[in-house]
Parts: C-alpha cells; sequence; structure tokens
C-alpha cells in the first residue's frame, strides 16, 4: 500500500520545532497513527490501546517516560490522561523533549488534563482524506460511487469495500466504544437516534423532533450530539449573523464527517439505489461542506463557515468568512447549470457589501470563475 501524503503535514511538522508536545486528534481510522510515524520515524512509539502497554504507565509512569528517550509517539493517549501532567513537567524541565500525542477522542473530553500542557502544546485535527490529498486513480469513479465509498483510508488506500468497513466501523467504534464509554443504556434508542441525524444531514438541527421520534428526552438528545460532535462523528454549522433588517435563523445545520458513515446509518447499500435516493442531494451537500472544512483544518485553521438562512426560508448554503471579506456559495447536486442556481447568491450579496466571491460548487463539468466541479475544492 501506498503512503497517500496527508495535507496538514507541513503544518504539523512547522509546529514541531516550537513545541515540544504536538496533539493529533481526529476520528478513528483516519490515519492519525500512520501519519506520525511516517512524519517522525525516528521517534519512539507506544500505543495506549495495548493492555500491557498501559499496565506499565499506570504501574510507573516515571520509569515508563523514561524508557521512551527524549522523542516518542505515544498513540491513543486518551487512553490514560494522567500522562499529561507527567509529561508537562517533563517538558518544562527539559525543552528539548518531544511528544507526539494521538487520540480518537476530541480532547475537549480531557479538557481537564489538557489544561496542564497549555501553552506546551499544538493540536491538529486529522480527518478523512480530502479531494486534494488524492489522485485521479482514486477519484476517477462516479460522483454516487464518491459518497457511498467515503474519504477514510480504509475504504481507499486499503480498498475495502465500503459496506464491510462501514459496517464493522460502526459496529466496532459507535456502538461498542462510545456506547460503553458513555454508559448509555437503551442500544436500540441510540440505534435510532443516529439515524434520525442522518436523515437530517444537511438541515437545522431540531433537537425536540429528535427526541419525540427517540423515544428519549431532550437533555438525553443534547447529551448524545455533543457526544457525537466529541468522537468526530458530526459536526454542527453556525447560522450567520448579518447587521441587516431580517429575521435569521439561530438553529445549527447538523453533519456528517464523512458521506460514506452516513450512507449506511441511511440504508444506502449500492451506486444504483443513491443514483434516485431522496436525500443524495443533502449527501451532496454534505461533502461539499466537509471539503471546505477540511481545507481549513488541513491549514491547522479554524473553522470560518456559515449558512445564511431567513425565517421567510430564503438561503445561502455557505458563507466562509476571509480576510479579504465574504464568499458565498450554493451547493447543487444537477450535472447540468441552471440560471436560477445563482438566484439566492445574487440576492445576498445585495444585502452584504463585503461579498467578494459568489461560486456555485456542482456536479457538472463546465468551470468558471463563479462555477465549480465538486472535484475542484
Amino acid at each position: 500500500m501506498d503512503y497517500i501524503n496527508r495535507q496538514i503535514s507541513e503544518v504539523i511538522l512547522q509546529a514541531n520545532r516550537y513545541y515540544p508536545v504536538t496533539i493529533i486528534t481526529g476520528p478513528r481510522q483516519t490515519g492519525k497513527t500512520t501519519l506520525a510515524r511516517h512524519l517522525f520515524a525516528d521517534y519512539n512509539f507506544v500505543n495506549l490501546e495495548d493492555i500491557a502497554t498501559r499496565n506499565r504507565a499506570v504501574d510507573d509512569i516515571n520509569s515508563f517516560l523514561d524508557s521512551l528517550g527524549e522523542k516518542a509517539i505515544i498513540d491513543e493517549v486518551q487512553n490514560y490522561p494522567p500522562i499529561m501532567s507527567s509529561i508537562q513537567a517533563r517538558v518544562d524541565a527539559d525543552k528539548s523533549l518531544r511528544y507526539i500525542l494521538t487520540g480518537s477522542n476530541n480532547f475537549s473530553l480531557l479538557h481537564n488534563s489538557m489544561q496542564s500542557l497549555a501553552g506546551r502544546a499544538s493540536l491538529f485535527t486529522v480527518l478523512p482524506f480530502s479531494f486534494s490529498e488524492l489522485s485521479d486513480k482514486y477519484l476517477d469513479i462516479s460522483t454516487s460511487q464518491l459518497m457511498l465509498r467515503g474519504f477514510y483510508p480504509g475504504t481507499i488506500a486499503d480498498d475495502i469495500p465500503p459496506e464491510i468497513f462501514y459496517r464493522n466501523y460502526y459496529a466496532t467504534y459507535i456502538e461498542r466504544d462510545i456506547r460503553s464509554l458513555f454508559q448509555i443504556q437503551h442500544l436500540d434508542k441510540f440505534q435510532l437516534f443516529l439515524r434520525l441525524c442522518a436523515s437530517r444531514a444537511g438541515n437545522e438541527l431540531n433537537m425536540a423532533s429528535i427526541a419525540v421520534e427517540a423515544g428519549v428526552s431532550a437533555p438525553t438528545i443534547a447529551s448524545w450530539i455533543s457526544l457525537l460532535k466529541a468522537s468526530y462523528i458530526i459536526y454542527t454549522l453556525p447560522p450567520y449573523y448579518a447587521n441587516i433588517s431580517k429575521r435569521l435563523t439561530k438553529t445549527p445545520k447538523i453533519y456528517f464527517y464523512d458521506s460514506g458513515l452516513l450512507c449506511y446509518l441511511l440504508g444506502i447499500e449500492n451506486f444504483s439505489q443513491l443514483d434516485t435516493h431522496p436525500l443524495r442531494g443533502f449527501i451532496f451537500e454534505n461533502i461539499a461542506v466537509t471539503e471546505l472544512l477540511k481545507n481549513r483544518y488541513n491549514q491547522a485553521k479554524d473553522p470560518n463557515l456559515y449558512f445564511y438562512r431567513e425565517n421567510s426560508g430564503r438561503e445561502v448554503d455557505i458563507v466562509q468568512t476571509n480576510p479579504d471579506g465574504l464568499h458565498i456559495y450554493e451547493i447543487k447536486a444537477g450535472k447540468t447549470f441552471q440560471p436560477d442556481f445563482t438566484k439566492n447568491l445574487k440576492y445576498l450579496a445585495s444585502l452584504l457589501p463585503d461579498v467578494k466571491n459568489s461560486t456555485v460548487i456542482y456536479d457538472g463539468e463546465t468551470h468558471g470563475t463563479d462555477l465549480i466541479n465538486l472535484r475542484a475544492l
């Protein structure tokens, strides 16, 4: 299997020159360990997922860290959070030490431990592959195939059929790990909740509605949403607030980090089924929005994406805040450009003087300054 270079590599290497601790987080099986071992091949490596290794750390943390030397990769560090305090004491005493920490849960779950590394660590998020990281060898398939396959290394570099990969990913990570970590009692209701979230991808997140359909309380749904966000299953896109005399929505939209998992949760099993699926447009939108998000994370920058929606229903899919002004996007799954694709873009540009670019992202082949194919993101 050939190594596929990750765009985030350069900024990780740059930060490593200045910070003694580098933290690489993101969903499970996105290649965090492969990336760390590729970039820092001369570092000692340990994995705290291994029980024997973790027991060594628990029994005598100082001896354990001594055995790793001056440069080490510690994989799945969330399995023993106290190790961070010991690392903090060591790098405070010796700035030449270098530690690469990886973890499959969002480090907001470990915020108490992370406080000890404030000012000593650089933090990076590695997501599934982006279009710009993949060659034509991997992209020269239909859009429905792209959506169903998703962008995890397992389905791309390892060529695991998506129906096998996502079934196992769901069973081992989402059902087993997340459920046990947070002691979720009602698996059937949690499973229904996941599929309800999938059915709302690309739409505003109505927790009260999901609570009624799942048969649990609204606070439980809020807790489960936070759990999925912290575990890099979903993210929410906030609405853009403009200083104009319009009534704007205040509810975020929900998206999945990977379209393959989204398709699996929707029960989509093959390309022909996806071609005619009623939610195909939202799955297409999910890929486009997530691709823009990946571009930010791969530059080690904070998300700058929003959506615009008036209570009347008029909407623009993406408002991106850049130093030169606002870049706005409309996302359409069609292959043929239609003049009304730009209707809402023109409307919003007339309201907001700082709009610098208006672009339609669609599935066709014609390109221009205001019209691009999904794969060109």
